[in-house]
């Protein structure tokens, strides 16, 4: 009995490897050591260990959810960059939040006209390299647009479709813009553009997830089912959670909107 055990010794070592190598089963038993009695119980040790290193627990108990996912991104790195994944879910949640300060406010300033893009013969870009803003008071904000007037009609209509409920007046090259009034209605107005934005970032999200499971999938062949599962799982959990706070993002951004 204890030639067996010292034969079975090599066995917790395998917790610290990848779940490839898992993939490949338990060394094999020197000949002549009894613990070949145990040779039909390789694949339930195989299984039982894989399972430790890499999948949840099912919480016991009537109304509980199931433990998170939480994989070790070392383990995986050769199959898929987890990291990288988590930073581009959160750079979108980042943008979010950026457009929800610069552009999503009751009352509008100048420089919620900043990073407006325009569309010239040239490109693209923001009505802040193209014009000179300034407001002249709380009820009108002006764009000078004298050192690009080719671009003034551009820039007014890049302000019109901006989604702020502006209506700019053109006057040779000066832009002017009358503030709106902070009615219930353009409250509303702001608040339904929340949302918009939100769904947009929500679509860019997913794009993210399913470009990562894509990138798991081409990797079926060299890795088990199991561990394709579980990395699967573990990125939409992670798109979950981005989602999760993106709709937190937007809950306040409504509460703040509509007053």
């Amino acid at each position: 009995m204890a030639l067996a055990l010292r034969c079975l010794r090599p066995v917790p070592s395998l917790l610290l490897r990848s779940s490839c190598a898992m993939g490949r089963g338990l060394p094999p038993v020197p000949r002549g050591c009894p613990a070949r009695l145990l040779e039909g119980c390789r694949q339930c040790v195989q299984q039982m260990l894989l399972s430790r290193q890499l999948a949840t627990k099912k919480a016991k108990g009537k109304g509980q959810s199931q433990a998170k996912v939480n994989i070790s991104a070392a383990l995986v790195e050769d199959i898929i960059n987890l990291e990288e994944t988590r930073e581009d879910m959160q750079a979108v949640v980042e943008a979010l939040k950026e457009d929800f300060s610069r552009n999503l406010n009751v009352r509008t300033s100048p420089g919620a006209l900043d990073h407006i893009t325009v569309m010239t013969q040239d490109g693209k870009f923001p009505l802040n390299q193209l014009g000179q803003i300034s407001q002249k008071s709380p009820q009108l904000m002006v764009v000078n647009m004298t050192n690009f007037p080719e671009s003034t009609a551009a820039a007014a209509k890049a302000i019109r479709d901006s989604g702020m409920n502006l209506n700019p007046e053109v006057d040779g090259t000066v832009i002017r813009v009358p503030v709106p009034k902070v009615t219930r209605e353009h409250r509303e107005s702001l608040a339904k553009l929340a949302k918009q934005s939100t769904n947009k970032s929500k679509e860019a999200l997913r794009k993210v997830r399913s470009k990562s499971i894509t990138q798991v999938k081409k990797s079926k062949n060299n890795v088990s089912e199991d561990t394709i599962r579980l990395l699967e799982k573990q990125i939409q959990q992670m798109a979950d959670e981005a989602a999760t706070e993106m709709d937190k993002l937007l809950a306040a951004k409504t509460k703040e909107l509509l007053g």
